[in-house]
């Protein structure tokens, strides 16, 4: 007598992007980077929408300055202006993000927002 299982798989292609960003946010909180030697990023960082779009948000910090970065990427194409838009909103706060430069046919775009406290920076001779 064969054995007959029945499997249902569901996919679910939306996502809170709100309550995600606010997880990736409250997880670069809780663990920022320290510069210049901890570049070692965990998957707490990380998140993976529906449709395949990887972002990743970090906090680096140092005694003189803070930086936010996000980080899009995607397998098949150049993440989207609106899509990095929507995310960056509820990621970096506080300040506006700058892209960084990337090479041509890259599947990835990289935001970053600077924040330096002049009290802690060495003076300029």
């Amino acid at each position: 007598m064969a054995a007959c299982h029945r499997f249902e798989f569901k996919l679910d292609f939306s996502m809170d992007i709100e309550s995600e960003a606010a997880r990736l946010r409250a997880a670069a909180e809780a663990k920022p980077l320290r510069l210049p030697i901890n570049r070692k990023v965990d998957e707490s960082h990380h998140a993976v929408t529906p449709d395949g779009l990887s972002v990743w948000y970090t906090i680096q910090v140092s005694p003189h300055s803070r930086i936010q970065e996000a980080i899009f990427e995607r397998a098949d194409r150049m993440p989207s202006d609106d899509e990095c838009r929507r995310w960056l909103s509820l990621l970096i706060v506080g300040t506006d993000a700058s892209e960084a430069p990337s090479f041509p046919g890259a599947m990835t775009r990289r935001f970053e927002a600077f924040e330096r406290n002049p009290e802690l920076e060495a003076p300029i001779a």
